[in-house]
């Protein structure tokens, strides 16, 4: 467990969570900007963690820190903070001040906390602190959406008296709480440990010609933000994806398609191992019966085209599906759409519908936010405008719920959980 210190008035308050985190059997490193030790010594929170605390980037040639085997065998032991970073279950970050917040934006790496948070591929929890205007503040308030989009867990402040004597919101959040979200976090990074996971994505083109094609306006965000939701839990990813307008995301088995016939071909293979498959691709349900040999060219005379049925590749899963398979169906519509979704759940053999209205605030198609129903046969569940991202993780928490009752286990509360340490040197 790292704990990563900025510079606030709230900085004595993490002495408290550094003592709760080793009181729940947490190894705890703790890593300091230059201006957080103006508030606390990096010594206080040496004692209270028992390993040393990385306060720079430089003259850090031998530290030794009492560390989980596991966590051992991640680090190169070359640098400091790219062991600090690689040795990480979580990268706990309190008080996040609006600087650092910024900075991490960023991607900036001037300090020893900075060049962790961008090093390390592990979740981080993000414990804002600071003046009620400052967070107020539209540049906080994108920075805070950015980090949300990109993963971290934000852990909003407590209202109450300020430091400065005014009230407002902007108190670091308590230690319990700031716990929970740590603990949920872990839990969520080994959720799925192991597990195949198919994810499919983007818009499909179907040729009207060799440069004209018929397609949608699909993103490929969503599932983008699910294929890399589902890797930062330990699953082993094959993302099948047509044309999408973002980067995929890294350490994911990537299958680029174009057309709806090639998805599914690709689809029905790599289906054959996949446990879990969500099916967040817009996939075209028409293609030309036949496409032109040259361009077609343009003139005043109307046009008509010869569509034809693409087959459909969610209803073939079903009526395929493995023994044990978890199938994540997606119901796009332009009206509230509960009951198609429900229709769609039975007819398609699906375990769950997303289901989203793209004329609704914060689901526009291509938008950084969605705002979707969970429909499964024994419940629904509206969620509000959350950024993909965390979109992507609610509708992983529930598969993970759903194949826990389906095998007969009652989820655990998530906790902290020790680990026997094992003395790390560096020489």
């Amino acid at each position: 467990m790292v704990v990563g210190v900025s510079g606030g008035i709230a900085t004595y308050k993490v002495c408290e969570l550094v003592r709760a985190l080793k009181k729940r059997g947490a190894a705890v490193v703790t890593v300091m900007t230059p201006a957080a030790t103006q508030f606390v010594g990096p010594l206080t929170f040496e004692a209270l963690s028992g390993n040393p605390v990385l306060t720079d980037l430089w003259g850090h040639q031998r530290l030794a820190w009492d560390l989980p085997e596991e966590a051992r065998r991640r680090m190169g032991g070359r640098v400091a903070h790219v062991d600090v970073a690689e040795a990480a279950d979580c990268l706990v970050i309190a008080p996040a001040t609006a600087d650092l917040m910024s900075r991490l934006v960023r991607g900036e790496t001037g300090d020893a906390l900075t060049a962790v948070a961008l090093a390390t591929p592990a979740p981080q929890v993000v414990c804002p602190s600071m003046d009620a205007q400052m967070w107020k503040h539209a540049a906080t308030r994108a920075n805070v959406a950015t980090l949300r989009a990109r993963g971290a867990r934000i852990v909003e402040p407590e209202s109450g008296e300020l430091a400065s004597g005014l009230e407002g919101k902007g108190r670091l959040a308590g230690t319990e709480t700031i716990l929970a979200e740590v603990s949920a976090a872990l839990e969520r990074r080994v959720s799925l440990r192991g597990v195949d996971v198919l994810v499919t994505a983007g818009s499909t083109e179907e040729p009207l010609d060799p440069v004209r094609v018929l397609t949608n306006r699909s993103s490929g965000k969503m599932g983008y933000a699910l294929a890399a939701a589902a890797r930062d839990r330990g699953a082993n990813v094959t993302l099948v994806s047509g044309p999408a307008r973002v980067e995929p995301p890294q350490g994911v088995t990537l299958v680029a398609v174009t057309s709806a016939m090639q998805m599914e071909s690709a689809v029905r293979t790599h289906a054959a191992r996949a446990r879990v498959v969500v099916m967040a691709a817009a996939v075209a349900d028409y293609r030309p019966a036949r496409a032109a040999e040259g361009k077609i060219r343009s003139g005043e005379r109307a046009l008509t085209l010869d569509l034809v049925p693409n087959p459909d590749i969610l209803a073939g899963l079903g009526r395929s599906r493995r023994r044990g398979q978890f199938i994540v169906g997606f119901a796009l519509e332009t009206a509230p759409g509960l009951t198609a979704a429900r229709r769609k759940l039975l007819q398609k053999g699906c375990d769950l519908i997303v289901l989203n209205n793209v004329r609704e605030r914060g689901a526009e198609l291509g938008g950084d936010t969605n705002k979707v129903t969970l429909v499964a046969a024994k419940g629904v569940e509206r969620l509000p405008v959350l950024s993909k991202r965390e979109v992507a993780e609610r509708i992983l928490d529930r598969v993970g719920t759903m194949l826990a009752a389906r095998h007969g286990a009652t989820p655990r509360p998530a906790r902290i959980r020790p680990r026997r340490a094992a003395r790390i040197s560096r020489t």
